[in-house]
């Protein structure tokens, strides 16, 4: 009898690429567009390519930098949810050793390119690691552990806008607020099908904190958004190519709230849900872009 050969296990190369999460790239974008969205209108649609450059490739290193960091909090743990059985820490792919290196070079990354930025900008990148670091213990201490992600989130935007303009403004501060409350309402959804496992865990989540009322807390961040949206563009006098975008997202939001009333949904529709927002992100971006340019 022929001797049935084992599945060959990950390449060591791919294991990388999924521990990076690049094998995702909306988990990528969607920590990304904010950054952009911050250097469009801080630069009033203009901003230099080499800040753009150097933004982009920060976002990818410190996104990267996170999810190594979080896997490794959650090596032992991940193993026993359905969604992160297969990561590369969780499934031994990886030993913690190269965790470790890849996690020091992704921040070693972000701090050369954070030298190239001005002092608030490099600071407040100081500020936002022990954020990064900390935001896997948040899930086993504090009952809604996305507000310290969408903290983390909102580094991106005081940082990028603060580069490109050396200070930060009302308007900042209103990207910050849109971009804290985007998060908190995307990540819950992200969080949805995870519950069962998460209770069985005793892990925190917004999911799980707001309850039966979770799909009501969502629509309330999605609209909350909303109105910082809308107060950026007033602020800022944005043109009506940024308020024909935010009609359009405001609609594709109201979509996805009238989707989660819908009971028993999938485990992949909440997936769905998620990427979805990388593309209203997007949307959002064009029409900063044009709303700045054309004003």
């Amino acid at each position: 009898m022929a001797r049935l050969q084992s599945k060959p296990s990950t390449p060591t190369w791919f294991a990388i690429i999924k521990l990076l999460r690049w094998d995702k790239p909306e988990g990528r974008l969607i920590l990304m567009i904010p950054a952009l969205w911050a250097i469009v209108l801080a630069a009033q649609g203009k901003p230099s390519l080499g800040l753009v450059t150097i933004i982009i490739t920060g976002s990818l290193a410190t996104s990267a930098a996170g999810c190594v960091v979080n896997d490794l909090w959650d090596r032992n743990i991940d193993p026993q949810v359905q969604r992160t059985r297969k990561r590369p820490l969780a499934d031994r792919s990886l030993t913690i050793r190269v965790g470790l290196a890849i996690a020091f070079l992704a921040f070693a990354c972000a701090f050369g390119l954070s030298r190239f930025l001005n002092p608030l900008s490099f600071g407040l990148c100081v500020a936002a690691v022990p954020v990064i670091i900390c935001y896997p213990l948040a899930k086993r201490v504090f009952p809604v552990p996305q507000l310290v992600l969408a903290i983390a989130w909102g580094f991106s935007v005081l940082i990028s806008w603060s580069a490109a303009v050396g200070n930060l403004s009302l308007g900042a501060w209103l990207l910050w607020a849109a971009t804290v409350l985007w998060t908190l309402g995307f990540d819950t959804i992200y969080a949805m099908p995870d519950r069962p496992d998460d209770r069985r865990l005793g892990i925190n989540s917004s999911a799980l904190f707001f309850g039966n009322y979770a799909e009501a807390a969502i629509a309330c961040f999605l609209v909350a958004t909303v109105i910082c949206l809308g107060m950026l563009g007033y602020a800022l006098n944005l043109h009506f190519g940024y308020w024909t975008s935010l009609g359009l997202s405001t609609y594709l939001w109201w979509r996805q709230i009238y989707r989660l009333r819908r009971k028993n949904l999938v485990p992949s529709a909440y997936g769905q849900l998620f990427r979805q927002n990388v593309w209203i992100g997007l949307l959002l971006l064009v029409g900063m872009i044009t709303g700045s340019l054309l004003r």
